[in-house]
């Protein structure tokens, strides 16, 4: 069984151990240093309950398994006129892609950002990088543009392309986002 929920600080370690291997190996992330427990715990409380952390996890007992996945939302820059516009990022245990495990926690990320009341989801991501193309072009992302040769990793210049996603249309003035705290997940998938 397959289930999403909300990620809880005792989800840390877990969430670490699935980032490793692609700080570690490959270019996926632009980090040189896998975060420790708790750095990702720091991280993960960092958002102050307003930014969504979900995980999907398998098991018997769904919602108490085994965190294979994470995603997250994180401010997209930290000027206030980017308040209404998001980061977001999904990792998924090695050997657990393929699978849909990435499409349900990504909808789910999705559908609360839209709950919240954001504009807009942005991803950033390694070229090349066909898989996690494939994930978010299949959740409503679309490619905006690319930067050539912006980061350096394992002797070699990587180009990162930007791609959005539409969560709400941009009303005039707009509205606050919410809190995930006061929304929770919400997941029509």
């Amino acid at each position: 069984m397959i289930a999403v929920r909300p990620a809880e600080p005792a989800d840390a370690s877990a969430i670490a151990g699935i980032y490793r291997p692609y700080v570690e190996s490959g270019t996926v992330s632009f980090e040189t240093k896998a975060p420790d427990t708790g750095q990702m715990r720091s991280r993960m409380l960092a958002s102050d309950g307003f930014l969504p952390w979900l995980v999907v996890v398998e098991g018997e007992a769904g919602a108490e398994g085994t965190v294979i996945g994470y995603a997250y939302a994180t401010p997209f820059r930290d000027r206030p006129a980017y308040r209404y516009t998001v980061e977001t990022s999904v990792y998924l245990a090695q050997g657990t892609q393929g699978k849909g495990n990435g499409r349900q926690l990504y909808h789910a990320l999705i559908d609360t950002l839209r709950t919240q009341g954001f504009a807009h989801a942005i991803s950033v991501l390694t070229l090349p990088n066909d898989w996690a193309i494939r994930l978010h072009e299949s959740v409503g992302f679309k490619r905006t543009g690319v930067l050539r040769e912006a980061g350096y990793k394992d002797g070699r210049w990587i180009d990162v392309g930007f791609w959005q996603c539409e969560l709400n249309q941009a009303s005039l003035p707009p509205l606050e986002p919410k809190p995930f705290r006061d929304v929770g997940m919400v997941s029509r998938w």
